[in-house]
């Protein structure tokens, strides 16, 4: 997510569950580590991605897109299945 709508959600990335039924946020950090999850000797950093955060949201989850106006749009799977534009809460 690259938007300003959900600050602090910027970096994070956004998976639709279908068999989950969740819309699941991603966050990355980097942190120091080897192979074998201990700090290098050479001072190398790997990217690591974790699950920050899970909405339930009791239907399956095709795709979820940011629009251009920073909004996160989710497309639920289906017939009859919805568009929903999220937005902050005000």
């Amino acid at each position: 997510y690259d938007g300003d709508m959900f600050a602090d959600w910027k970096g994070n990335a956004f998976i639709g569950g279908l068999s989950s039924q969740a819309l699941i946020r991603v966050s990355f950090e980097t942190q120091p580590t080897d192979n074998l999850g201990q700090p290098p000797k050479d001072g190398q950093t790997e990217p690591v991605a974790k699950e920050a955060e899970r909405f339930e949201w009791g239907k399956r989850i095709r795709e979820v897109e940011q629009g251009p106006d920073g909004a996160l749009y989710v497309l639920e799977d289906k017939e009859g299945g919805r568009l929903i534009r999220l937005t902050p809460a005000e």
